[in-house]
């Protein structure tokens, strides 16, 4: 029985495709990363071919656990278990000098739950503002703005007491408190009002006067478009990178993105997850799945535009959230996905790397730095600029150009696959070698209009001309 299967590129009529996004540089996602492991790491992180770094949260924050990076006690300090302002702001000018931009970590949200410690909504609290009495000259260092000698925030500014009971409701999502259960009151939700958005604004100020060039706004679809442009105003978001995170289980038609995703694109100018992108991936590579469904995703709503994206294979809520465990993909399907989103045109694509705090056996610890990971990267930094055409497709395969320069094949199946393409038609020069990045041994040496490519069983193939 034969395991090779041949297809005409040229015969299968699949439409070329292209993207207007002018650069799609790739951002580490430095998660629960200290800012001094950032900092000494900052010439190895630009040698590896990373141009942004998304960092954790950076406020007053307590507790080792990374979730609690998640609950701000004061965001006029940074001062937390990652490090405070004063590591904060050596690690930016660490990767300024090596061309890498960091991204903040935002959390607008909601304040830590502490209602185990205190009765009233007083922020950051006397416990808080004791220790910076008793330490005026460390918080001296490691204060944004404002005055540290009393509280901030208090109970008129946060919405009424409610835990959110319905998640497809819009209105509750965005006023009610997200709770974990067993009687836990929840994380108290912001008002948005006028001394709140000042104090974000400030805080935004800040971290841009620092040197930071985006901000990840954490739950997003938790708070209302009023809020977000509230906060991000023209002059903050001037020179800035804005990425909401509103996970959904799909695009178009998925109630999620209609009822959070769909209405924030609308609603704001900022960027967000693709998480149409990613449910399409997780299709197409699951089982039954067909490659036809990466072919043009965002011609039918699964896949956000190009320009506003941020594409992943993993994100840190995914393995460390029960609730979204299911979306983890196959090991080898995710390989397979990384080569999707550093060879295609279109998007940011963001590469996770953590500390092992999900206890998957380390799978994504030091990802950032592993040789696949890497080589995927070059051939996305080679490549930039250039457009991409579809070349082939069928269940088990998807084939693309990046103009000249660059040639992808990902193959699903536990089969090779051999594929005809007419080399004229797709732009490739002939006379020269095009050399696998993630398999130096495998090249393509183009002579003639028609040329077959062999992509072998469960891989990806990232040929770059020489």
């Amino acid at each position: 029985m034969k395991t090779n299967k041949t297809i005409k590129a040229a015969l299968i009529g699949v439409a070329a495709l292209s993207c207007t996004t002018a650069s799609a540089d790739v951002i580490l996602h430095a998660f629960n990363w200290t800012y001094d492991d950032v900092r000494l790491k900052a010439n190895e992180i630009a040698n590896l071919g990373y141009k942004k770094v998304l960092v954790s949260p950076a406020y007053k924050s307590s507790g080792n656990e990374w979730w609690a990076r998640y609950q701000p006690q004061d965001i006029r300090v940074i001062d937390n278990p990652l490090g405070n302002r004063v590591n904060f702001e050596a690690m930016v000018n660490a990767l300024r000098a090596q061309g890498v931009d960091v991204y903040a970590d935002i959390v607008f949200n909601h304040k830590a739950n502490e209602s185990w410690k205190r009765s009233d909504l007083n922020y950051p609290g006397q416990e808080i503002l004791q220790s910076y009495s008793n330490n005026v000259g460390y918080y001296a260092s490691q204060t944004l703005f404002g005055d540290l000698s009393q509280n901030y925030l208090g109970a008129g500014d946060f919405h009424a007491p409610g835990c959110i009971q319905n998640y497809n409701d819009r209105g509750e999502v965005q006023y009610y408190r997200l709770c974990g259960g067993n009687g836990d009151t929840g994380l108290p939700d912001l008002d948005p009002n006028n001394w709140v958005v000042s104090q974000q604004k400030a805080y935004l100020q800040a971290l841009k006067n620092m040197g930071v060039k985006g901000f990840r706004v954490d739950a997003a679809k938790h708070m209302t478009a009023y809020h977000l442009n509230a906060v991000f105003t023209p002059d903050i978001k001037n020179g800035m990178h804005i990425i909401g995170e509103i996970i959904t289980s799909g695009g178009a038609g998925e109630s999620g993105y209609e009822t959070f995703l769909k209405p924030y694109l609308n609603e704001t100018d900022h960027a967000a997850y693709d998480f149409p992108l990613f449910a399409q991936i997780r299709a197409a590579l699951g089982y039954g799945g067909s490659m036809n469904l990466l072919v043009d995703p965002g011609a039918y709503g699964q896949a956000i535009n190009p320009s506003r994206a941020l594409t992943f294979s993993v994100t840190h809520d995914i393995p460390l959230n029960d609730g979204f465990r299911y979306q983890i993909l196959d090991s080898t399907d995710e390989y397979l996905a990384n080569a999707y989103i550093l060879g295609r045109d279109g998007g940011v694509p963001m590469m996770y790397s953590d500390h092992n705090e999900s206890n998957d056996g380390g799978r994504w610890q030091d990802l950032y730095k592993r040789t696949d990971v890497v080589n995927m990267i070059r051939f996305h930094n080679e490549v930039q600029g250039q457009g991409m055409q579809v070349m082939a497709s069928n269940d088990c395969i998807l084939m693309f150009n990046r103009g000249y320069k660059g040639i992808v094949a990902i193959n699903k199946c536990g089969t090779s696959q051999e594929i005809w393409v007419d080399t004229s038609n797709h732009g490739l020069y002939w006379y020269r070698t095009y050399r696998d990045t993630l398999n130096a041994s495998n090249t393509q040496y183009i002579s003639s209009t028609w040329h077959k490519f062999t992509v072998s069983a469960r891989t990806a193939h990232m040929w770059l001309m020489e």
